[in-house]
């Protein structure tokens, strides 16, 4: 597999990356349990594969994702890309940089390899990370994040920055400040493609790189789910379940029968298609254990169709019908937070 450049910034990633939001995680935290040992088998494996690009954030597990892809990276940390990002309630400008020597300091490296601010700056994307009024009033401005974002890279604490889920009119606002945005980390899977009615043409144009969270609409393309009362309710929360769930599973009916025919698992499938979208550097999937891992791994050496490519278009192109171009897949309306 060809290695990918993360829009101009000459870092080469393979398609196939590592989230990491489970890892450091314990009985309370949203993906349960995680232990260091396993998380260790995980990240060894995955870089003997040729993987080299770990996703985290300051969020996950209040920073003990970051801590635990730390030490598990340890003395091999020069053959990773690391991924972290700062929540926006901690984007100001002095806070910013604050949380990055944080994030650093927990990393256990004096630099970061590509840097995020992990949600658009407005009321109610501030909102799901703080309860401040005063931050909540007077978020930080695209402005202050690029400028901390240019001065730790002149400083090189970290080597490439950019954004997370934003729209068109977000990156605009921070492409106009002269910010060199690599990357935009945004939710794209078989069942979640509303960026492709304008965020990604925009990528396109502009060398911005995708970077394709909820591979696997968090397990439910794997196809382990027979039916919605089979799936926790922390992972039933997004718009699918309120308007497209009908939609939804019927269309993983029919992905069986195409997975069948290629020859691979639902999983496989469904990594393979999000590496194969223009504009896509990389896919990432979590992966529990070992055998998880080298199963997806397989996915990046998956060459699909076009007739493939069309027929899984075809399939989920009500799933989208039915849910529209927002790219907010859990707020909507006024509150929508991606625009």
């Amino acid at each position: 597999m060809i290695y990918r450049e993360l829009g101009k910034s000459g870092i080469m990633v393979h398609p196939f990356a590592m989230g990491c939001w489970a890892f450091g995680g314990g009985s309370g935290s949203y993906w349960g349990e995680q232990s260091q040992k396993d998380v260790d088998a995980i990240v060894s494996g995955a870089l003997d594969l040729g993987v080299n690009f770990f996703d985290t954030a300051e969020y996950y597990n209040t920073g003990e994702s970051e801590v635990s892809l730390g030490l598990a990276l340890g003395a091999r940390r020069s053959e990773a890309v690391i991924c972290t990002k700062v929540t926006p309630d901690n984007a100001y400008e002095g806070e910013l940089i604050e949380h990055c020597e944080a994030s650093l300091k927990r990393l256990g490296t004096d630099y970061i390899d590509l840097y995020l601010l992990h949600w658009p700056l407005n009321y109610h994307s501030m909102k799901c990370f703080t309860a401040d009024q005063r931050k909540l009033d007077n978020p930080p401005t695209i402005e202050e994040v690029t400028d901390a974002l240019k001065q730790l890279k002149q400083q090189g604490k970290i080597r490439s920055y950019g954004v997370s889920n934003m729209g068109v009119t977000q990156m605009e606002e921070a492409l106009s400040t002269g910010a060199e945005i690599d990357v935009n980390q945004i939710t794209y899977n078989i069942f979640s493609r509303a960026i492709e009615a304008t965020v990604q043409p925009f990528c396109l144009k502009h060398d911005i790189s995708l970077i394709c969270t909820m591979t696997l609409q968090q397990g439910i393309l794997s196809g382990a789910f027979a039916g919605s009362e089979e799936i926790p309710q922390n992972l039933r929360e997004s718009r699918h379940f309120s308007h497209a769930e009908k939609e939804m599973f019927e269309a993983l009916v029919q992905l069986r029968e195409v997975a069948a025919d290629v020859g691979c698992t639902m999983s496989q499938l469904a990594i393979a298609w999000a590496i194969h979208r223009a504009s896509v550097a990389a896919a990432l999937t979590g992966s529990r254990t070992g055998e998880e891992l080298k199963e997806n791994f397989l996915a990046a050496s998956i060459s699909l169709t076009d007739d493939a490519i069309a027929r899984i278009d075809a399939i989920s192109q009500p799933v989208w019908d039915r849910l529209g171009d927002g790219p907010d897949y859990y707020m909507e309306g006024e509150a929508c937070r991606v625009y």
